[in-house]
Parts: C-alpha cells; structure tokens; sequence
C-alpha cells in the first residue's frame, strides 16, 4: 500500500464518521503514512484501520499491522482505480513476521473543534521510538484571553497588594525589634573612690599642706581618723567644726573619708548613762546580771573582759578599762549609728571605713573560750584563745549591708568600707552572698612586697584575689610595706597601680609622698583607661618574676612586670594571648635594664632588681 493509498482510504473513513469532506487534507495525510511505514520498505503494508467510537466522540484508531498474509480491502481497491493490488509486494517470511508484530506504532486522530473535519492526530511512536508528550504550556494569544478577566485581575490584586503590606510589615517589624532591643549599655565609669589613690592622714587635725600632698599623690579621697570616742558626738559644735574645716579644705575632686569606731562607747557616753538609768535599753551592750565574772573572756589588753558598772552587773568590755562593746545589730545601736552617719554626710563627708568589725556581732551565749591549738601563749594572754564567741559572728555581712545603704541612701556616690584586714571574706558576706561593704582590705599580699621572693610574692597575690569576684576592688594598704633602702617606691607604685583596687597612701610617712609628681601622673593615666577600669585581669607565672595583664576588648592592653629579687632576671613570657614584642610605657626611678624608648620582646625580658617596667601592646587575634 502507497502512500496515496493510505491517505485516501484514511480520509473515507474519516469522511464516513464526520460527514465532511477530506480531499484538503491528503497532503497531510501522506506525510502522516510516510512517517509510519518508512520501516515497512520490504512488504509496504499498512492495513487494518480501525475506527472507534466512544462517548459521542470520533475516535479514529489506524492500527498499522504488517502481516505477510492479510489481503487488501476490496471495496477501498474499487473506489480507487490507481491502486496497486499489491502482487508485486515482495512477501515476508515467518521469522520477519514475528519481528514486525513487535514493533506496532499506533495513530490516534481525535476530532476537532471545527466542522470541516480537522482532526488532531497522536503518534504513540515514530521509527520504534518513543515519542514523550512534552508540555507546552498556552501561547501568548491563549494568555491574552484572560488579561482583562475580572476574577484573574482581581486575583493579581489581591496578590501585588498582599507582597508589599507583607514586605512592609516585616521592614516595621524589624524596625520594632531595633527600638525595642535592649542597649548595649556602655560601661559604668568607676566611681571616685575606685579611680585614683586615697590618701592616708593619722589625725582629725587638718594640716597647712594636706591639700598640697594629696594633689600631689594625685588622690581622688584624703583620710582622716575619727577618734573612738567622738563617734557619737558629732554633733557636738567642736566636732562638727573640726569636720567642717577638713571638708572645706579640698576642693570637688578630693572627697574626705572619715576611720570611725563604732563598735564601743567610753563611760561618759549618752548610750551609757541611758542603759544605767534605764533596763530597756541595756540591749545595746552585752549585760551580764551576776555576782561573779560570767566567763573566762579576755580582753585584747590582756585581762577579764568584764567590768562590773554596778553591783552584780557586768558589761563586756574587749578594748580596755572604760570601753564598753556595742553589740551592732541591736536596735537602739543601729538607729544611734545611722544617724551619726547621715549627720556626717550632711557636713560633707563622703566614705567612713570601719574598724572592728569582726567585733560588730556579739553572742549573748556567754559560754566559755576554747583554747586555739599549739598556742604558745599562756592562758591570761588574749592570743591564747579562739574567740568563736566575740569575733566573726554569723549576720556580719547583713549588719553591714544595712549601714551600707543608710548611706547609699543619703549620698549614692559615697561609700562604706573597712580600716582593718578581714580576714575571712566568707564571714562579711550577705545571705544573697553579697559583700555586705565596698573596697575591703584583705590579705597578705601588701606585707609579701616587703619581701625578696618573687614566688611567694606571685602565691600572696593570688590568694588574696582569689576570694573574690573579677569585679571586687580592693584596698591596697601601703602602711602595711616594711621600707628600707632596698625597696624603691616606685617600683611598688607602678606595680600596685594597675591591680584591681585602691592604693591607700600613707601621706605622712616620707616614703610615698616624696615620690617623683610625674610618675604619680603616670599612674593616674594608666588608671582611666578602659583597660584597667573595665578590663580582664591574669597573673603570668614566672619563677622570680611577678607579671600581670590588664585589656579590654578594643583598647590597648597593659603587661606589668615586677623584679622583687635582689639580681636581674630575664622572664619568658611567650604567650598565645600575647604579641612578641610590646612597647615600654613606663619604668621604676631605678630600671636600668632595657631601653625605655624602645620595644621590647617579651620572650626574653630583662627586669633590673627591685624594679617595675609597664608594657604596652595590641591583643593577639585568635585564629
């Protein structure tokens, strides 16, 4: 069968089921013969056309079967004359037939849309291969139709306005976050009493050059000591005029911190008559209605730490004869104390450092001392016994906190501390585990700088920081240094100046105050940076040096190096945290082993005897 034929025969079937004519149509009809039977060279027979109907619908179905032992249609020969009969086709053997009856293409025309009998035509596959249905999407003529449809634009409203009130809300939204986010607060500038040294003077007598020597000092506090038994007079018109005098000597910049001792009352005190005359205010001493000596305490002048004020009463009396202990957390004793203090912040002062206060709380259990271990004393010494009953009483911390805050509460600025060593920082804390006071003194770390030894110096070091928090300061008492020839002051106070806590100066002593007004100036600069006030804190080992570090992220870091020994050593300090080489900022009077104006490698840093040098340097960026 020919191409001609095929078309012809195809389009009389079409014409049968559509009813229209086809002849405009087999050209294409060919093509479509053409395409299926190009395989079909040896027999060229393409019969057996089948034509389905379904569902109302034409759906002419051409199956294309080659097969040696068909025949031709008869009645499709008849209505066309030009139609070879076939005997000439070369005929196909029974193996040829089983391999073309596997290989069956299929035709689909589908009726169209129109009356003059278009047809769409689905070719299941060409020359045995298949042929995938590729989705082609509308063309731009099909698209068009529904531009202007009310509902499609309705629908791309609904989206344009729906992306930019979302993209709006997320742009308010971060915005709100921005606002509402709490603020990276700058750092706190160190209050007056934490930034520059304090200076020390042993009287309440004002002198012609205090001023002159604290300005010197570059102290931002001068220290007056309050005597015992003027706590609680201040009130008295010579007092307060004695205080007067010392606040109106300084300017703004030098605030005054008084010593007071308030934890006894001389004989002749209002407290006392008060509780001689009247019972209901004994509370605030430790009163003892007895015939005989309640207890073996003794007092710290050795001896009874009883006196008999009246017949068959005993008072405590731990400081000498005449001196009667309070007991601090009783209330006639809290109220007669605030007051003192707010009187005191009224005339202008603006700290108080205690003394006594292990002696603040008092037992009323009058039970008997035991004696310490391996004491060498003898039984009527006050060393020889432990004292569990009149020192370090449990709620210390919590009296203290609350004369704190009668002062807070007057002045924020001003604060309240101690004039004696702790000793037992555990003892002075809150039930929250809050320092109940400001700046304590604590350790043996300043006696240590009188020594030669660079470990045990390096050890005192880190054991009086131990204790506390990175952010507690401390009191570093100069008066607790032995001087000699051999220990230069500045030395010690280029090295004490960068430590976390107050240099306090004893300004009469000779030693300090005679020390060059530049290097003073020098540690008040190294002291305002943010390094030191708001930096991190290391201690370098090292076997006979003592080295720390001072940086904050973003400022210049500060590497202190003290040679306690009586040689020169040369340290390594080669450190992942630390550059190579660093830069000196500034020497002891008496530092003679490295050129000041040069950089130095710490690796092998050469530090004279007895002598401090302040690098300088930018953090090491990890990684």
């Amino acid at each position: 069968m020919d191409d001609t034929k095929f078309s012809r025969t195809t389009c009389l079937k079409i014409n049968q089921l559509n009813g229209s004519g086809c002849e405009k149509q087999l050209p294409y009809f060919q093509e479509i013969y053409k395409s299926i039977c190009e395989e079909s060279v040896q027999s060229q027979y393409c019969k057996s056309t089948t034509l389905e109907k379904s569902n109302g619908k034409s759906d002419i179905s051409i199956q294309q079967t080659i097969n040696s032992e068909d025949k031709v249609d008869n009645k499709m020969v008849q209505e066309d004359n030009n139609v070879n009969d076939g005997a000439d086709e070369q005929m196909l053997g029974a193996d040829d037939n089983e391999k073309l009856a596997e290989k069956r293409d299929e035709v689909k025309f589908i009726k169209g849309d129109h009356q003059n009998g278009d047809a769409k035509i689905d070719i299941g596959s060409v020359n045995g291969k298949e042929t995938a249905q590729t989705f082609t999407g509308m063309t731009k003529e099909e698209l068009m139709k529904y531009a202007n449809d009310p509902f499609w634009v309705r629908l791309r409203w609904i989206f344009f306005i729906g992306f930019w009130a979302i993209w709006a809300g997320m742009l308010v939204g971060a915005i709100f976050i921005i606002i509402d986010a709490p603020k990276c607060a700058a750092p706190q500038p160190l209050p007056w009493y934490k930034k520059g040294l304090l200076a020390k003077f042993n009287s309440l007598d004002v002198g012609s050059n205090d001023e002159a020597v604290s300005l010197k000092l570059q102290a931002t506090g001068a220290i007056y000591e309050l005597p015992a038994a003027l706590t609680y007079s201040v009130k008295d018109p010579e007092v307060e005029q004695k205080i007067k005098n010392i606040v109106s000597t300084y300017k703004d910049n030098i605030n005054v911190i008084l010593d007071i001792t308030p934890n006894y009352v001389t004989k002749d005190s209002v407290l006392l008559k008060d509780a001689l005359a009247d019972e209901t205010k004994r509370s605030a001493f430790i009163w003892i209605e007895k015939a005989e000596v309640p207890n073996n305490w003794l007092s710290i002048v050795n001896g009874s730490a009883w006196a008999e004020v009246q017949s068959g009463n005993y008072v405590l009396s731990q400081f000498g004869d005449g001196l009667y202990d309070l007991h601090m957390n009783d209330t006639v004793v809290k109220t007669e104390l605030s007051e003192t203090l707010k009187h005191l912040l009224k005339l202008g002062v603006k700290g108080f450092r205690f003394k006594n206060t292990k002696y603040f709380m008092l037992t009323k259990n009058i039970r008997d001392e035991v004696p310490l271990r391996d004491s060498t004393l003898i039984h009527n010494q006050y060393g020889f016994w432990s004292h569990t009953q009149t020192t370090f009483q449990e709620g210390l911390g919590d009296v203290l906190y609350e004369y704190l805050a009668v002062v807070k509460n007057v002045s924020a600025d001003a604060f309240l501390s101690v004039a004696d060593d702790i000793i037992r920082p555990e003892n002075y804390k809150t039930k929250s585990g809050d320092l109940g006071i400001d700046i304590p003194i604590y350790g043996r770390f300043t006696h240590a700088l009188s020594g030669s030894n660079g470990k045990k110096l390096h050890s005192e070091l880190v054991k009086t920081l131990e204790p506390f928090m990175s952010n507690t300061w401390l009191q570093w008492n100069y008066g607790d240094i032995t001087m000699d020839d051999n220990i230069n002051p500045s030395a010690i106070g280029l090295f004490v100046s960068l430590l976390p806590g107050v240099p306090v100066v004893p300004a009469d002593s000779g030693v300090f105050d005679n020390m060059a007004h530049s290097t003073y100036k020098q540690i008040e600069l190294l002291r305002s940076s943010p390094s030191y006030m708001h930096g991190e804190f290391k201690i370098y080992d090292s076997s006979d040096l003592v080295a720390y570090s001072r940086i904050k992220s973003g400022n210049p870091g500060y590497f202190v190096v003290y040679n306690p020994t009586e040689f020169t050593h040369t340290g390594n300090f080669s450190n992942l945290e630390l550059p190579t080489k660093m830069t000196v900022v500034a020497v002891s009077d008496n530092y003679n082993a490295t050129d000041v104006h040069a950089k130095v490698s710490v690796d092998s840093l050469e530090v004279s005897s007895r002598s401090t040098i302040i690098l300088t340097y930018v953090p090491v960026k990890s990684g």
